[in-house]
């Protein structure tokens, strides 16, 4: 073979391998829309918003339903990452930065009400993004626009109806839908915080899963896993087996939120007696010293100059009487008005009508009783004395004798 054929065999196996190396490279061959490849484009030419919000805004104008631009996005995460080329991070700060901006809304999950169960949540393009992607036209009243679109190409606001979206579009491409697309909304699998009553259940072995789990089989026995652990706290903590037992507490048909609404109630009212004896206490020895006089004039209060003793006197006798428990009694009876501060006209009225209603009582006893009834008064103010015995004698005779040896007896 002649170096000339050399040459052009070489040459033609050179466009071989280079024919080959094209045939490597693929694209795309998905036709965007006009008004979809126009949406994208100015959504990667907003300079106002960050290039990593520009991008995934440029991937949801790729998935959005020209028709109806107010509609749910119906694409996952992973679609829309894949087109922002975006991590799963920069993805969330993304829709962070679009939300902001007002050019997307992130609504709540929905739930299925038949199965109780949380479902989809979706992206939806706000009216000022539409419009700024040129997907409805910005309504002018004062003019007409000078080159209008087809009705076919121009969507209008969605009316009411049109809010639930109950089915996707024949229109979106990739029609998967999404179901966490804000991830802060409906964290699975993630423990809430425990309220503070149920937190010592920790100290006892309990886990943050294993403690929602009993709440939740509380409530199927009619039973609030707080009040079984209050009611029941001084034994579950000494229990060698808590688990068990408090398990074993929800099965049983015991009313723990009744017993613990009673303790509670005699714990209030402990506290509410404690709290006027206190009262009481500090209100009497604020008063040390003073007579007060009740409103109808028929007795007189002393308090003693400590605060800690009342003598009561009344007009029918002269002794007065030592008060006993007087402190709350007095402290309630001085916050109802029936017993008031005494004047010195009171005292004097007090003491001239003390002294006319016991000299009536006395007018009135015959004088060959008054000798008795004072006899009578004076045993019973000084009883009689016991007979000495001649035992008793001897004995204190016999004390005499041990005592005046030692001069300890006169």
């Amino acid at each position: 073979m002649s170096i000339a054929q050399r040459i052009v065999a070489g040459e033609g196996e050179t466009h071989l391998q280079d024919s080959a190396a094209l045939t490597a490279f693929r694209c795309d061959s998905t036709n965007l829309p006009w008004i979809i490849f126009r949406a994208a484009f100015r959504a990667a030419h907003i300079e106002q918003i960050s290039p990593r919000a520009r991008a995934v805004l440029s991937a949801l104008a790729r998935t959005v339903d020209a028709a109806k631009p107010f509609a749910a996005i119906f694409a996952r995460r992973e679609l829309l990452t894949g087109r922002a080329m975006q991590s799963m991070r920069t993805f969330y700060r993304s829709l962070d930065d679009l939300e902001t901006a007002g050019l997307i809304d992130r609504r709540p999950q929905a739930r299925y009400v038949e199965a109780g169960l949380f479902g989809r949540a979706y992206l939806h393009l706000t009216e000022h993004a539409a419009a700024l992607l040129g997907l409805i036209v910005d309504p002018e009243p004062a003019r007409a626009p000078e080159n209008p679109l087809p009705q076919s190409v121009i969507s209008t606001v969605p009316t009411e109806s049109d809010s639930s979206f109950p089915t996707p579009s024949a229109k979106v491409a990739d029609g998967g839908i999404c179901k966490d697309l804000s991830p802060s909304v409906f964290q699975k699998r993630q423990p809430g915080k425990l309220p503070a009553d149920l937190q010592r259940l920790r100290a006892l072995g309990f886990l943050d899963f294993f403690i929602f789990k009993l709440m939740r089989e509380a409530r199927e026995h009619g039973k609030r896993l707080s009040d079984v652990v209050e009611a029941t706290w001084n034994h579950l903590r000494l229990a060698k087996a808590p688990i068990n037992y408090l398990r074993a507490l929800l099965r049983n048909p015991v009313d723990f939120a009744t017993i613990l609404s009673r303790r509670n109630s005699e714990q209030d009212a402990d506290a509410q007696r404690l709290q006027q004896r206190t009262q009481a206490v500090s209100l009497a020895r604020q008063n040390a010293g003073r007579t007060f006089i009740d409103v109808e004039g028929q007795r007189q209060f002393v308090i003693g100059t400590q605060g800690d003793a009342m003598t009561v006197f009344t007009l029918t006798e002269s002794i007065g009487r030592q008060a006993v428990g007087w402190m709350p009694s007095f402290a309630d009876a001085l916050k109802r008005g029936t017993i008031r501060p005494a004047t010195a006209m009171d005292l004097e009225r007090f003491a001239d009508a003390q002294r006319a209603s016991i000299g009536t009582q006395q007018h009135w006893i015959k004088p060959n009783q008054r000798s008795q009834v004072n006899r009578a008064s004076t045993a019973q103010v000084a009883p009689t004395r016991p007979p000495v015995t001649t035992a008793v004698r001897d004995h204190i005779a016999g004390l005499r004798q041990l005592l005046q040896p030692r001069g300890l007896v006169a």
